[in-house]
């Protein structure tokens, strides 16, 4: 009978020499300290089951999010044991949803981990090997809600909201729980706000949200308020009569009216006058409104969508927004999360984009380069969804042999440069220019830790090797680690 084949990744030697000697005897096994030397195993070897330490993660876990999804991509029923410390990397989460992944915490020990790795492949006999027919079965196995836009694909816990022409895919449990809210608020007749970061996804989610329901063959009408004159916005949304004022040569219809039985986006809420804002909150109460300069009360058939990149309530409290609209507004509030908060979205995106725009430009890429992934995970894209669509077109065009590394990448990413952003946790300039008010005691201090992370990082956690390269003994770089508390 053959055996099974067994990948253990961990950077602990003696660990995994441990594993070896009790697993040895009945599995075929591969040991290695990198769990990036999987990568092109996944392509030429068959592996029934992985065992990977987590112990010693200091990132996000970018890695095994990608050996997770690239493995599970070829054998959807074989099964993988993490073993992790006090937290699960965030980006392992969304893959826990599998029934094929398993975690073993607390007090890991050679035995804990051997009753895993059988218990797992004992599941996994008891399900029955896989057939050409499962496959089709896995596909295609995905929950619709009953409006038949909201899928839970169960691949790596995704959620997708469905329109006629656009999706919106995330991972994050938080995104996944704003999406089915939205698709509830979607499928009736009623105003919602959105609130999130320029270049987060507001207008996408608006036509998305005008897309699933029942007014979708209706017209869609984005008014961006903040380009607008505050003298015109009025006459823009309700229209106004012939002579109403100077420039009024003719009458005009408004947005209202125009946009029939659709939807109507009013983005950049937040510029609206006081005045407009009472007009504003009457249309969304009843329905009605007057054109400039008409004494004819008309009626909107439309649905409101509004949007602001600002809280509003902070603007209720400096005066500067009607409590009574803002209440009103709340009621069906969903916050669109910047990209830096759910950065297991972002490597999906990116190959999302990558696709779009190799077939925009004609041109071929082959293999996306692991050192492009980190440093698109590493960023914390101030610009959102749109700054890393621009980035990825950027990237494709300069692709000249077909392999996107991280040299196609604007200047100001690879140099860690951040832009502008409202989040004042996210410095501006390179990450070493404020440190004004640090001594020089913590400046080196900082410096030394972030050059342990990048090192164990590219040594993919292995203490051996990552001593070896910055030139120091195993037991000062633990000891250094120790200092700066990264042994967790």
């Amino acid at each position: 009978m053959t055996q099974p084949t067994l990948f253990v990744s961990t950077p602990d030697e003696n660990f995994g020499l441990q594993l070896r000697q009790a697993l040895g005897h009945d599995y075929n096994l591969m040991v290695s300290t990198h769990l990036s030397s999987i990568f092109p195993l996944l392509v030429d070897e068959h592996i029934d089951a992985l065992v990977i330490d987590q112990r010693w993660e200091l990132s996000d876990g970018a890695v095994i999010d990608r050996v997770l999804e690239q493995f599970q991509e070829k054998s959807p029923r074989n099964p993988c044991v993490v073993l992790v410390a006090n937290h699960i990397p965030p980006m392992l989460q969304p893959h826990l949803e599998r029934e094929t992944v398993s975690v073993v915490d607390g007090m890991i020990s050679v035995e804990s981990v051997t009753t895993a790795v059988e218990r797992a492949l004992k599941s996994v006999e008891a399900d029955g090997k896989i057939t050409e027919s499962d496959m089709d079965v896995l596909d295609e196995s995905v929950t619709v809600s009953k409006n038949n836009n909201l899928k839970s694909s169960g691949h790596f816990g995704e959620a997708i909201f469905s329109g006629v022409t656009r999706n919106f895919e995330t991972r994050s449990p938080q995104m996944k729980q704003m999406l089915e809210d939205l698709m509830v608020a979607a499928s009736h007749k009623v105003t919602i706000l959105l609130i999130g970061e320029t270049g987060s996804g507001k207008t996408f989610l608006s036509n998305l949200v005008h897309e699933a329901s029942p007014q979708k063959n209706e017209p869609f009408i984005h008014v961006a308020c903040g380009a607008l004159p505050r003298d015109l916005l009025e006459s823009e949304l309700f229209g106004h009569v012939k002579g109403s004022f100077t420039s009024a040569h003719a009458d005009k219809e408004g947005k209202f009216i125009a946009a029939r039985n659709g939807t109507i986006l009013l983005d950049e809420i937040d510029v609206l006058a006081p005045e407009q804002q009472v007009k504003l909150l009457r249309v969304i109460e009843t329905g009605e409104f007057e054109p400039v300069g008409s004494n004819q009360t008309l009626t909107s058939q439309a649905r409101l969508v509004v949007a602001s990149n600002l809280d509003l309530e902070p603007l209720v409290e400096q005066g500067l927004f009607r409590p009574d609209l803002y209440y009103r507004l709340n009621m069906m509030k969903f916050e669109i999360m910047p990209l830096r908060k759910r950065k297991m979205d972002v490597i999906p995106m990116c190959k999302k984009f990558i696709q779009k725009f190799q077939e925009k430009h004609g041109i071929q890429i082959n293999r996306i380069d692991d050192s492009l992934l980190d440093s698109i995970l590493s960023y914390p894209w101030p610009g959102n969804v749109r700054e890393l669509e621009h980035v990825m077109q950027r990237a494709v065009i300069y692709c000249k042999d077909g392999v996107l590394t991280r040299e196609h990448l604007p200047p100001n990413i690879l140099a860690g440069q951040v832009g502008p952003t409202n989040d004042p946790s996210i410095r501006l300039g390179r990450p070493d220019q404020n440190k004004d008010d640090q001594s020089l005691e913590q400046q080196v201090a900082g410096s030394e830790k972030e050059i342990i992370e990048q090192v164990l990082f590219k040594n993919n956690f292995s203490r051996t090797n990552t001593a070896k390269e910055l030139g120091i003994s195993r037991v000062t770089l633990y000891n250094t680690m120790k200092k700066y508390d990264m042994m967790k």
